[in-house]
């Protein structure tokens, strides 16, 4: 990959954004950005939940979050949060006692707090920093407890954000096959895909065009 941006726009107006690292200067072109609404201009249930273990001042992928819920709520839109690693949770055991639909035998944060807002959402929000080329172990429990309610959550709209230290070509091609997987077998319509390569600390997502580009996705439903 050459040191430049690139923009790919999904057929139904998604975003595909991916610098070649975090202190390259040139915003994507504005002209190319979706000027689909879709929200149809009505007011979305929007949940995000956040992998990163780190603090919320210290957290790149956290960052992207924050950028896109300014967004989306100047668009207003109703935002809920939740941090999947300070959140009490627990992994699926695979027992089959929810039966694809019903109760996890853990009544955790996941049942208590996450699902019920998730069974309700129009769109659910992800945003992790990429941990030996998956998302991080704290976003993995959430996705595998989708078991308990398989069917119900599908068919919804979501976008995905991850953050990484490296900066090749190749950095996000595991995760983001799995995320497009994940998006195929939910039945689910991608709404916006951020790849902030080359973003090892703070300091350069923040002067990045990530954050730009996240809260433009969140301004643009």
């Amino acid at each position: 990959m050459d040191r430049r941006d690139f923009l790919k726009i999904a057929s139904f107006g998604a975003i595909s954004l991916f610098l070649s690292g975090c202190g390259i200067s040139a915003a994507a072109d504005e002209k190319k950005l979706p000027m689909e609404n879709i929200s149809e201009g009505k007011k979305m249930k929007i949940v995000v939940i956040t992998g990163s273990p780190h603090s919320e001042s210290e957290s790149t992928s956290k960052f992207l979050a924050q950028k896109f819920i300014e967004g989306a709520k100047s668009a207003g839109h109703e935002i809920f949060t939740f941090d999947a690693a300070n959140e009490e949770t627990h992994p699926c055991r695979g027992c089959n006692r929810c039966g694809m639909d019903g109760d996890c035998v853990f009544n955790d944060a996941i049942s208590q707090k996450l699902m019920p807002k998730m069974l309700e959402a129009d769109l659910l929000v992800f945003a992790t920093p990429l941990y030996y080329y998956g998302m991080s172990a704290q976003l993995k429990i959430i996705v595998d407890r989708f078991y308990s309610r398989t069917t119900r959550l599908n068919g919804k709209k979501s976008i995905f954000m991850a953050t990484a230290w490296n900066s090749a070509d190749w950095t996000f091609e595991a995760l983001k096959s799995h995320y497009e997987t994940l998006v195929r077998y939910m039945n689910w319509e991608d709404c916006g895909q951020i790849w902030a390569i080359g973003c090892g600390y703070r300091s350069a997502v923040e002067k990045s065009e990530f954050g730009d580009a996240a809260y433009k996705i969140g301004a643009n439903l």
